[in-house]
């Protein structure tokens, strides 16, 4: 059956009767397939594989809570930014982690190999549902009446671009079975990811599907489309090499990449630092990137302003008082999509708003929360209580205050002469975040976007959330020190040693910094890999945190190889002395690469 619809649908694709390959073309297909496939009804077919799934479901331990929840819930956000992604993500970034509860299980072995047996009938599925024409599929029977009802209200940001969805064949049978099969199907696309490529990929294409897939299968996706791009690049271009200078890292990394172009800019990155012996197989990139994600925001450039907690940044408004603000704007955006292709982890927490413009997606109200939490409250009271009984008295303007002086912006034409009443405050309060998030630092977004955009295009990023695109920037926040000493190789050590328990219990007894600190210098970056320490990368792929003995030299300091992700670990006699020892070390010993 799966050869019979394959043969049909390249009979029936657009490219083919129209005798011409096109990107647009790519997965179109005719209405003939159409009424071929009515004629056919497979109705039956379906409804038994959806049996049988069930049956593997249940000898999982699946529950229906695991997979209808998430699916009603994606199908009210469209592409699964609103409640269902925060409740995956936030509550203690599960999915992030491929520890996703239920949702994100890996199927035993023999259940996995059962499953397996269904593919080709699940691809079918797929052909002969999740096909695309270019008119509206869904008008033949399945109404997209929710979907594309112009009252229907959109209130995680996420704007209805649904054309994907309803010009499939059988778009509601196709978001029904996604929903209802989600566990299933991520474990088989994890057995094979070139089904994102084939039969599945209506889950990468169709932003309302994207929702059910797991953060870790979106990145195995991601990770190697990029290879890609960045294996034509490197055959092109051979390394891209750079000279910096430890103290001008921004500027001498400005300067020799602002001529560069993106293909250029994707190949292989090879850092020096001026001075020095050290010789970069990963570890001198890491630390390059790490200098940039903390010089991007020092407050002498006026790039970056920080919101009430501190701890993420959004464009400077005013920006413009450094006169090249935009160029710099260009190149951090570069500076971004260069770490993200490459895999490299930024120390850099931007606000939701604008993880939302790289997505293509609209900051609403609620974004507002995390930049202004009192302007927020204030915006929410405008909302929930009538004007009169606060005594407000607003226009369609705000007052806009800079370098000492304060002008009046109109958010409309003529709005500071058009009162605001309880009927339009709710459009009042999307224009005053819109000009907030969007409109006030448009050009310096737009500059961001560009170079960003360069490296890593908008349909790849698309595939992720906002929180998934900040893990995927930003890695793990917390530092795990039990998983750090589960993925620890030992080479003259034993992990029953009096030496190594010292260790561990200096390492669980240290502050959250220290961690960070740690983890930098046996590493060169302080962020954790996102799937925890299992896949920590070194200059040979995967590479774990190991621990050597140092012969002969009791008492000395510990020393670290970034390239290897490994410390030299000397004899000492207490445990209070390799507390010392290890504090100095990390304090006292950054900065600088060697040869030792």
């Amino acid at each position: 059956l799966l050869r019979v619809l394959q043969t049909l649908q390249s009979l029936c694709s657009v490219s083919h009767v129209e005798d011409h390959s096109s990107k647009k073309n790519e997965g179109l297909v005719t209405m003939e397939l159409v009424h071929i496939l009515r004629g056919i009804n497979l109705d039956d077919l379906w409804l038994q594989l959806t049996a049988c799934l069930k049956a593997v479901k249940i000898l999982e331990g699946i529950t229906s809570l695991d997979e209808t929840k998430v699916g009603e819930e994606g199908e009210d956000d469209g592409e699964g930014d609103g409640s269902h992604d925060e409740a995956r993500t936030d509550g203690g970034d599960a999915s992030s982690e491929d520890n996703d509860g239920a949702v994100a299980k890996k199927l035993q072995n023999s259940s996995a190999g059962f499953l397996t047996r269904f593919l080709p009938v699940i691809e079918a599925f797929f052909i002969a549902n999740a096909s695309s024409t270019r008119e509206e599929a869904a008008g033949l029977g399945e109404p997209n009446t929710e979907a594309d009802s112009p009252d229907k209200s959109y209130d995680d940001g996420i704007e209805p671009k649904d054309g994907d969805f309803s010009n499939l064949v059988g778009g509601k049978k196709v978001l029904s079975f996604v929903a209802e099969n989600r566990v299933l199907l991520n474990a088989l696309i994890r057995n094979n990811q070139a089904l994102l490529d084939k039969g599945l990929r209506v889950m990468v294409n169709v932003s309302r599907c994207r929702s059910f897939l797991d953060f870790d299968v979106k990145r195995q996706w991601f990770k190697t489309q990029i290879r890609r791009l960045r294996q034509q690049a490197s055959r092109r271009n051979g390394s891209l090499r750079l000279s910096i200078r430890r103290r001008h890292v921004f500027e001498d990394a400005y300067h020799q990449l602002r001529l560069r172009n993106a293909d250029e800019l994707r190949s292989r990155l090879h850092i020096t630092f001026r001075d020095e012996e050290g010789v970069d197989a990963g570890g001198l990139s890491r630390e390059f990137f790490g200098i940039l994600a903390k010089e991007m925001f020092n407050p002498n450039y006026a790039l970056f302003t920080s919101t009430e907690d501190g701890c993420t940044f959004q464009p400077n408004q005013h920006s413009s008082i450094n006169p090249d603000h935009l160029s710099y704007f260009r190149f951090v955006g570069r500076i971004v999509g260069k770490a993200v292709a490459d895999g490299f982890l930024l120390d850099a927490h931007f606000t939701r708003s604008l993880y939302k413009h790289m997505l293509g997606l609209k900051p609403t109200h609620h974004d507002m929360e995390a930049i202004d939490p009192d302007y927020y409250k204030n915006l929410k009271t405008i909302l929930e209580f009538n004007l009169a009984d606060i005594g407000l008295d607003l226009t369609f303007s705000i007052e806009d205050h800079s370098f000492g002086s304060s002008q009046i912006v109109n958010l409309i034409p003529d709005g500071r002469n058009i009162p605001v009443t309880d009927e339009t405050k709710g459009r009042y309060v999307a224009l005053v975040c819109q000009h907030r998030m969007t409109t006030a630092i448009s050009s310096q977004i737009k500059a961001y976007l560009d170079g960003f955009y360069e490296l890593v295009s908008r349909d790849l990023i698309a595939i992720f959330t906002p929180r998934e695109l900040e893990l995927l920037i930003s890695g793990v926040p917390d530092i795990d020190v039990h998983d750090l000493k589960k993925n620890t190789e030992y080479n003259g050590w034993k992990a029953t040693d009096p030496e190594i328990e010292w260790f561990w219990n200096v390492m669980f007894s240290l502050s959250r910094s220290e961690k960070a600190s740690f983890l930098q210098f046996v590493t060169g970056s302080a962020k954790v890999p996102l799937a925890g320490f299992a896949e920590l990368q070194g200059m040979r792929g995967v590479q774990k945190f190991s621990i050597h003995k140092v012969a002969g030299s009791n008492g000395a300091l510990m020393s670290a190889h970034t390239c290897f992700n490994s410390l030299d670990l000397p004899k000492y006699k207490t445990e209070e002395e390799t507390r010392e020892k290890l504090l100095y070390a990390i304090t006292e010993g950054q900065g600088a690469f060697m040869f030792a």
